[in-house]
């Protein structure tokens, strides 16, 4: 491949392939809860990425049990399995029931470590240094939503932290010696095509190990469906053409050590307030998400570029 892979990554830690298991721990979100606001990020609706399986109220054991069970078909004996604390804020929660929501996770015999997703807000010094501690046993990584590097994107979105907030959190868990991920939407409101081109220097700025990159959806009850509805939006919605272009423009002005974990993301069509929007094969099918990297990787081998090619040190 003409860039790094998050398969790659894993295989190299663990010598094979790597399976996480979402997990939902019950943690809610300072932006829905009234510390900030009640609303919500304008994009989001927790729903539409929620596996089935973590439906129900279900304990984190069971959750995990479930997790192996529901890929199995798939995905046969991985080196590893990590618990992957998706849903809302994964940090947003007093110090002690942190403790016993991750070492439960980590009790399973099969799982050899966390992925906690989280905002940059929802971090202090006591968290990492508790992360950093169980990251001498465990494989543990810590994935933000940075979302936009523009502060007027982050307002408009309601996001309630700025870009000096992200900056400051993935530097304090880089400097702790914690992997530290990124997840940035492409095709917010008010983000031209220039301005996502400038996200890599923004991103290879900071201390990452690992990026990933979502096309925006437009989700049923978001606060977003509502505007874009209305026609007042201002989002970049992709054809699949467009947006293997604009990816492969990011690739290449990417740090060369950078990790891509995906290019985009997917939900079940009947979360999707704009399904014309969602991307087809030839053969009239929805195109799977595992399926764009092949795009992406045949479009670089048609440049004759990779990852970084365009990179400059501090650029």
């Amino acid at each position: 491949m003409n860039y790094n892979t998050y398969s790659s990554y894993f295989r190299n830690l663990f010598g094979g392939r790597a399976q996480k298991l979402s997990i939902d721990a019950g943690f809610t979100c300072p932006n829905r809860d009234g510390k900030l606001s009640r609303g919500g990020c304008t994009f989001c609706n927790n729903d539409a990425f929620t596996p089935s399986y973590l439906r129900g109220g279900k304990s984190i054991r069971q959750q995990i049990e479930e997790g192996i069970e529901f890929h199995a078909w798939r995905y046969h004996d991985p080196a590893a399995y990590l618990a992957y604390f998706q849903a809302y804020s994964n940090t947003y929660a007093p110090l002690d029931v942190l403790k016993q929501r991750y070492e439960e996770a980590l009790s399973h015999p099969l799982v050899k470590g966390l992925i906690v997703g989280t905002r940059p807000d929802c971090v202090d010094e006591e968290v990492l240094d508790y992360l950093a501690e169980l990251s001498k046993q465990y494989y543990v990584a810590v994935e933000y939503g940075i979302e936009s590097v523009y502060d007027d994107t982050l307002v408009r979105i309601n996001r309630g932290h700025d870009m000096a907030t992200t900056r400051r959190a993935i530097q304090a868990t880089a400097q702790r010696g914690i992997h530290c991920g990124g997840h940035l939407i492409l095709g917010l409101p008010g983000e031209s095509r220039e301005m996502m081109l400038q996200i890599p220097r923004e991103v290879n700025s900071l201390p990452l190990s690992t990026v990933k990159f979502h096309q925006l959806q437009i989700l049923k009850g978001s606060l977003l469906e509502q505007s874009y509805r209305e026609g007042t939006a201002d989002v970049t919605t992709f054809e699949l053409d467009d947006y293997v272009q604009l990816v492969c423009d990011i690739v290449e002005r990417l740090r060369p050590d950078l990790v891509i974990e995906r290019f985009a993301g997917e939900v079940p069509p009947r979360h999707q307030a704009a399904p014309e929007r969602s991307w087809h094969r030839p053969d009239g099918r929805l195109l799977r998400n595992e399926e764009l990297p092949v795009l992406v990787d045949k479009e670089l081998q048609r440049r004759g570029t990779r990852q970084g090619s365009l990179y400059t040190p501090g650029s």
